[in-house]
């Protein structure tokens, strides 16, 4: 499991030091603080590792590392990842229960990065960023316009969650609690989403009607893509998944109904990493929090500040819990009067 993450100089993350990490852990501030950013950049170093030594992977971490950084941030050069104006190279750091994965390197880095030290074993784990804007229906889109057209349009976070989208779903025994969670799912989206390998195009059916995906609605397509992956086997125990804005085309009941599948998963082994600026995230982890006596960290954004607390000691200062806490007050003294 991810323990702790150090940052230096990463582009808007000029000093984050994150540590306590847990099977949840929550990033919330408003929009254009760096949630995303602080997710893709979590998420560009544990593909690397994922990938180093898979398989016939020739490659070495830096020259991995280096593609990852390029197409999940998709700057004309690596190096203009670094803060603008900073004196010191960007810096991150991964520790892994104590064995560390570190990098850094300055502005004019272009395709190298000589200084990467690394004793993180090689994960044979598949871990995937779900991001905000549903990808289902744009599925073969994402695939062309990488894999074909070799453009900037698309990140990588896109194109690796196309492509373990591709995985056909498997028949076989699954993990019990991931067979229970799909269960769950299948209630939550009243039908199921296939894929059609003929005609290469998704479809939702309810009964016995199917339904182009087009017409499906956002939030039953973001629950079918986590009911996929695991279905295909794609995600496993010690896999980390990435979710940016999980409310995203989310009502309250579906966002506490996802969120509890986060809980059945995370205590099975799945470490999560999810960003946020929903009061309803917060305050539904902060019960989970409660419920179970469990640790989830939080890294909270606040006037280009960040802060870490924890949901189980309570819930955190941040002007979204303030915002809402005070709308509900508002709310109670109107029907008083």
């Amino acid at each position: 499991m991810l323990k702790k993450v150090v940052l230096k100089n990463f582009g808007p993350l000029t000093d984050i030091h994150w540590e306590g990490l847990a099977n949840i852990n929550l990033i919330i501030g408003d929009n254009g603080c760096g949630k995303t950013f602080l997710l893709k950049t979590i998420y560009s170093s544990i593909r690397t590792l994922e990938d180093y030594k898979r398989g016939e992977e020739q490659r070495s971490a830096s020259e991995i590392l280096v593609e990852k950084l390029y197409w999940t941030f998709q700057a004309e050069k690596i190096g203009d990842l670094v803060t603008k104006g900073a004196e010191n190279p960007l810096s991150c750091m991964l520790d892994f229960s104590g064995k560390t994965f570190h990098y850094e390197y300055g502005k004019d880095t272009t395709k190298k990065i000589s200084n990467l030290e690394n004793h993180v074993p090689a994960r044979e784990n598949h871990s995937i960023f779900l991001p905000a804007k549903e990808v289902l229906s744009l599925h073969s889109i994402i695939l062309k316009s990488r894999e074909q057209d070799k453009a900037f349009g698309f990140d990588d976070t896109y194109l690796d969650l196309a492509r373990a989208l591709r995985q056909s779903t498997r028949g076989g025994k699954n993990y019990t609690a991931f067979a229970q969670v799909r269960k769950n799912l299948e209630v939550m989206l009243d039908g199921k989403i296939e894929f059609e390998e003929a005609t290469a195009r998704w479809h939702f059916k309810k009964g016995n009607q199917k339904f182009p995906i087009g017409l499906t609605a956002e939030g039953i397509k973001k629950i079918a893509i986590l009911d996929t992956l695991l279905g295909n086997r794609y995600l496993s125990k010690d896999s980390i998944i990435f979710i940016d804005e999980p409310e995203s085309a989310l009502h309250p009941s579906a966002i506490s109904q996802l969120l509890d599948i986060v809980g059945v998963l995370a205590d099975y082994g799945i470490q999560f990493f999810l960003a946020s600026h929903s009061y309803f995230v917060v305050k539904k982890l902060f019960l989970l929090a409660q419920q179970k006596n469990s640790s989830i960290p939080i890294l909270s954004s606040h006037n280009a500040a960040w802060k870490t607390a924890d949901l189980r000691e309570g819930m955190p200062d941040n002007p979204i819990i303030d915002e809402s806490i005070r709308l509900y007050k508002k709310e109670v003294a109107l029907a008083l009067q």
